[in-house]
């Protein structure tokens, strides 16, 4: 779908033989391209917002030929296009029907960093708002194949590669993970840097994932809300690790320190 569209605006800003345009700001392909209207002035006229600005690289990009097979094209691709819209404006439709029992679980997912509606309504489709089908939150990880394989054999550990269980639910979380990960200020994004910079960036996605299935899955069991612990929730846990680590590499590089603890605020 989004394809189609791509291709609709790219082709009717685009003349032949022409370089590339930039993509004129709007819904739709510009009419006058595909009623006849080759005058590169005009056409780039209908440009809107920041593209203005760029009205002399668009009558440069625009000069060129559209034969009438062309315009039969670009017809034939915006009908395309509006037929698409009009099939996901039903799906939508259905959609908020079908979740509309839900609305109080989907209020309380959006609460939570990297989760908006779309994701929400995807996770209650997967997952539903019932949790007591999953004994647990790490048996509802496990079903998500959001949590290390257990490969062993004679005592031996093998490889801890992930199950792909689900192959829809799984790809959402790490979506969101990644979407919470890049949320300023939050616990989640705090967890993916400080995971990222010793397992990896993939792992550390995972990771991430697999935390906001234990929340989703404790605020859909519990109807509590979403508390957000803070960046700083690592430093607090382990602050007393965190300080003699940090005075350690100060050392290794030769100063001497000493720690005073500053006076609380009045």
């Amino acid at each position: 779908m989004v394809g189609v569209a791509s291709a609709v605006r790219f082709a009717a800003g685009r003349l032949r033989s022409g370089p590339r345009a930039p993509r004129v700001a709007g819904p739709h392909p510009p009419p006058l391209a595909i009623g006849g209207q080759e005058d590169p002035a005009k056409l780039a006229d209908l440009a809107r917002k920041r593209l203005r600005n760029k009205l002399p690289e668009l009558n440069l990009a625009l000069e060129g030929r559209m034969t009438p097979h062309h315009r039969f094209m670009l017809r034939l691709l915006l009908d395309q296009l509006r037929q698409t819209e009009a099939l996901i404006a039903r799906l939508e439709e259905e959609i908020d029907r079908q979740i509309a029992p839900f609305s109080a679980a989907v209020e309380l997912l959006m609460e939570m960093p990297g989760i908006d509606e779309t994701a929400a309504h995807a996770l209650i489709a997967e997952i539903g708002a019932d949790m007591s089908r999953f004994p647990s939150a790490h048996h509802l990880a496990s079903w998500a194949g959001m949590c290390p394989g257990n490969n062993e054999s004679a005592g031996k550990r093998k490889s801890g590669r992930t199950n792909p269980a689900n192959r829809w639910l799984k790809p959402l979380l790490v979506q969101i993970a990644w979407a919470a990960s890049r949320t300023k200020g939050s616990y989640f994004q705090a967890q993916y840097h400080r995971l990222a910079r010793r397992r990896g960036k993939k792992r550390a996605l995972v990771a991430v994932g697999h935390s906001i299935l234990v929340v989703v899955y404790h605020l859909l069991k519990t109807g509590e809300c979403y508390e957000e612990l803070g960046a700083e929730y690592f430093d607090q846990r382990d602050r007393e690790r965190l300080t003699t680590s940090l005075v350690a590499r100060l050392e290794g590089l030769g100063y001497t320190v000493a720690i005073e603890a500053r006076p609380a605020a009045a």
